[in-house]
C-alpha cells in the first residue's frame, strides 16, 4: 500500500517529503484557503514540484463542459497532476471524456461500491471512498474499501482504491488489511504512525546506557 498525504500545507508536504515514504497528494480549495493562499494555481504547481507522484487536484464547476474546459486547465499546471471530479452524473460523463483523453482523474467523494466501481469503468486512475465520512454516517467505511478491491481484482480493473478521509493510525492499518492501494492521510496521521512510547523508552535506555559505559 501507497501513502499520499492530504494536505495543502507546503511546510508539511516538504517534511514528509523527506521521510521518502509520501508518493502523492490529495488536496481540494478548502485546503489551500486554510493555509491563507489566494492562489490555488500557484500552491498546485508547488507542491507538484516537491512530489513527484500523482497530486490530485479539484475542480470546482459543476456542469459537464465547465469540469471538462477547468479540468483541461488543471491538467496543464504540471505532469503529474490528477484531476478529482466527484462521484455525480456529471461526474461520471466528465470522467469518461478526461479518460478518453489520458488525463488521469481521481474519482473522488465515493461511498459505496456502485459509485466505485461506474468510476473505474469511466476510465478513472483512483477511486476514493470516504471511509471516516462513512463510519460517522454508521456504515462500515473500511468495508467497502475491501469490497471494492476484490470486485476491481476480480474483473481485472486497473482502477486504484483510495482510502481516504482517514482519522487515526488504525484506519491506515485496516486500509492496507482491506487491500486498498494507497491510503491518503493528514500529516499528523503520518507523524502517528511512526510514534510509540516503547521506541521513545527503548532509545532512553540505549542512551542512558551508554553514557555509563562512556563514563566509566
Amino acid at each position: 500500500m501507497r501513502i499520499f498525504l492530504d494536505t495543502a500545507n507546503i511546510d508539511q508536504i516538504r517534511k514528509a517529503a523527506r521521510l521518502g515514504v509520501v508518493s502523492g497528494i490529495t488536496t481540494n480549495p478548502t485546503l489551500v484557503a486554510k493555509e491563507g493562499s489566494a492562489d490555488y494555481q500557484a500552491v498546485i504547481k508547488e507542491i507538484c514540484s516537491i512530489i513527484p507522484g500523482s497530486v490530485s487536484t479539484e475542480v470546482l464547476a459543476e456542469e459537464t463542459e465547465a469540469i471538462l474546459k477547468q479540468a483541461r486547465d488543471i491538467a496543464t499546471w504540471a505532469p503529474n497532476v490528477a484531476i478529482k471530479i466527484p462521484a455525480t452524473t456529471v461526474g461520471l460523463e466528465a470522467t469518461s471524456v478526461l479518460a478518453s483523453e489520458k488525463i488521469e482523474v481521481n474519482f473522488t467523494l465515493c461511498f459505496s461500491l456502485n459509485q466505485a466501481l461506474l468510476g473505474a469503468l469511466a476510465g478513472a486512475t483512483y477511486v476514493s471512498i470516504f471511509v471516516g465520512r462513512l463510519d460517522d454516517a454508521g456504515h462500515d467505511g473500511m468495508e467497502i474499501v475491501k469490497d471494492t478491491v476484490e470486485v476491481f481484482k476480480q474483473y481485472e480493473l486497473s482502477t486504484q482504491v483510495i482510502a481516504a478521509s482517514i482519522r487515526h493510525p488504525q484506519h491506515c492499518l485496516a486500509a492496507a488489511r482491506a487491500g486498498a492501494h494507497i491510503a491518503t492521510v493528514p500529516y499528523k496521521v503520518l507523524m502517528q504512525m511512526i510514534e510509540h512510547p516503547l521506541t521513545d523508552i527503548g532509545i532512553a535506555r540505549f542512551l542512558d546506557d551508554w553514557r555509563r559505559l562512556s563514563s566509566g
